[in-house]
């Protein structure tokens, strides 16, 4: 197609009009819009406070860790390092075996599952 003819195309002089009923129903859906309240803001007052803490709990768990690793590297064999990883993680490892963890494991299955079940039973209503 060549610029004349896209010009003679567009330089055609026909009265576009919308079908019927059409500025009608974008003027209600204007309205509609219109009246509803405005939508609640994000509390940042109440969050920001829980996402400094967390902000800073990371830095120091990486200045930790980077710390103790170049402390290892320097005076530690690599056999040295494991078994002191070892004595550290074994707690944590330990306090994973208890039955408190499984009580835990089936709070969190039960609340996962009604809060699945809430929003399924939510979204057939509308």
């Amino acid at each position: 197609m060549s610029h004349d003819e896209i010009d003679r195309i567009l330089s055609h002089e026909e009265e576009l009009l919308p079908s019927s009923g059409f500025a009608a129903s974008v003027m209600d859906a204007v309205f509609r819009e219109a009246a509803l309240p405005p939508p609640i803001p994000f509390p940042w007052k109440r969050a920001l406070p829980g996402l400094a803490v967390a902000g800073l709990t990371l830095v120091l768990v990486v200045l930790v860790f980077a710390a103790e690793a170049t402390r290892w590297g320097r005076e530690a064999t690599s056999a040295q390092v494991s078994v002191a990883w070892m004595s550290r993680l074994a707690p944590i490892i330990m306090a994973t075996t208890t039955p408190t963890v499984g009580w835990t494991l089936l709070a969190l299955a039960f609340t996962l599952a009604s809060v699945m079940f809430s929003l399924r039973l939510a979204g057939r209503r509308t």
